[in-house]
C-alpha cells in the first residue's frame, strides 16, 4: 500500500472556483480529498466534485472549516493545504519519507509562488527565512502531520483567522520538519493589493495576533 492511502487531504475553500480544480489535481488518486466550502458563490462546489473531491460546508473560516474536514477524516495521516496552493513534484516522496523517519512531527513544504515577478522571488525567500529561522511556517505551505499529534497539540481550533500560526505555535518548532518539496500558491492576492502593502498588511495581522487582538479585527484587516 501507497503512503498516499493513509493520507486524508483536508481544502478550506471559499469562492476558489478557478484553483481548486488544479490544486486536487497535483495529489494522489488513492488520497481521501476532503473540500470544506464556506459559503462560496462561485461554483467552488461543483468543481472540486467534479474533480473527485468530497464536499462538505461548514461556517467561513478556515478554523471552522478545517476542523470540519478534520472530523470527518478516516486515513491516520492528514494533509492540510489551501485552495490555492498545488503540489510540486517530489512531494510524494518527501512525504513518504516524513511519514516513516518523523511521524512524531508535522512537515511544511517550501513556498513558491506562480509570479514571474522579481518582488515573489523576495517574498520567497524572506518565507524561507521565517519558516527555517523563526519556525514559523504558515498554512499556504501545506502541512502534513498525524491526526495523533494533532491531538496531542490540542487540536485545530476553530478560528477565523491565524489558526495556522495558533497550531505551529502549539507543536512547536522541536515538533516541525521542512520536506524537500515546494507548494506552489497563486500570487494573485499580492498581485491585486500590492506586494509591499499586501506583505505589510499580512505582518501587521500577524504582530497583532501576538497582541491578543480579537480575531473579528484581524479578519477585516486581512481583507
Amino acid at each position: 500500500m501507497n503512503a498516499e492511502s493513509d493520507i486524508t487531504v483536508v481544502i478550506p475553500a471559499l469562492n476558489a472556483g478557478a484553483t481548486i480544480a488544479d490544486t486536487i489535481a497535483a495529489l494522489a488518486p488513492s488520497m481521501e480529498v476532503i473540500v470544506v466550502d464556506g459559503g462560496s458563490g462561485d461554483g467552488t462546489r461543483a468543481v472540486a466534485e467534479k474533480a473527485g473531491a468530497r464536499v462538505i460546508t461548514a461556517s467561513a473560516g478556515r478554523g471552522c472549516q478545517i476542523a470540519a474536514g478534520i472530523a470527518l477524516a478516516t486515513r491516520p495521516w492528514l494533509l492540510l493545504l489551501h485552495a490555492d496552493t498545488r503540489l510540486q513534484p517530489g512531494w510524494r516522496d518527501a512525504c513518504a519519507r516524513h511519514m516513516v523517519t518523523e511521524p512524531r512531527k508535522a512537515g511544511w513544504f517550501q513556498f513558491t509562488l506562480d509570479s514571474a515577478n522579481p518582488q515573489a522571488r523576495r517574498l520567497e525567500r524572506m518565507v524561507a527565512w521565517r519558516s527555517s529561522v523563526l519556525g514559523l511556517p504558515y498554512g499556504d505551505q501545506g502541512l502534513l502531520l498525524h491526526s495523533d499529534l494533532l491531538r496531542m497539540a490540542g487540536g485545530m481550533r476553530p478560528l477565523p483567522l491565524m489558526e495556522d500560526v495558533d497550531l505551529i505555535r502549539r507543536l512547536g518548532r522541536h515538533r516541525l520538519s521542512a520536506l524537500p518539496a515546494a507548494a506552489l500558491t497563486s500570487a494573485a492576492r499580492w498581485e491585486r493589493d500590492g506586494w509591499y502593502r499586501r506583505s505589510l498588511r499580512n505582518l501587521g495581522c500577524l504582530a497583532l495576533w501576538f497582541l491578543g487582538a480579537p480575531p473579528a479585527l484581524l479578519v477585516r484587516l486581512y481583507r
